[in-house]
């Protein structure tokens, strides 16, 4: 059996679902929410901006989602890894993230982005938060 691709909806369900979560959501009538434990981001859907454009009609991609990660050899990894989505632009230059377009999602099987989300979640939360859903959920 083949491993269900990634979808946006999966995103949601597993930044959501990683404890200690807040949603927040943009007053401007868009489904573009920020994931944050603890006060800090770990998914950020974006609004259209200028950094982020097709290369050939020049328009803003209007479905990118940020998502942060460990350290920059985490980013570099990911970047360098062509079979996946990932990018980044100059604006992101040292920060540590990825970004990627909702409809490339399926380019990325659930668990691989379930991974990618809970790292970034863990990237982000406290070191005791971490510590103790590390315990839970994975082997040593």
């Amino acid at each position: 059996m083949a491993a269900r691709k990634a979808r946006v909806a999966d995103v949601h369900e597993v930044a959501s679902g990683m404890p200690h979560v807040t949603k927040w959501e943009r007053d401007d009538g868009t489904d573009r929410p920020v994931y944050q434990v603890g006060g800090k981001s770990f998914v950020f859907f974006r609004t259209p901006r200028p950094d982020a454009v097709d290369p050939v009609s020049g328009d803003k991609y209007d479905d990118v989602i940020m998502i942060w990660v460990e350290s920059e050899n985490e980013k570099l990894a990911l970047l360098s890894d062509d079979s996946n989505p990932f990018f980044s632009t100059p604006h992101f230059d040292g920060h540590p993230s990825v970004l990627v377009r909702a409809s490339r999602l399926g380019e990325l099987t659930r668990q691989e982005l379930t991974e990618v989300v809970q790292d970034a979640w863990l990237s982000r939360a406290s070191n005791r938060r971490a510590t103790m859903w590390l315990r839970e959920h994975r082997l040593s």
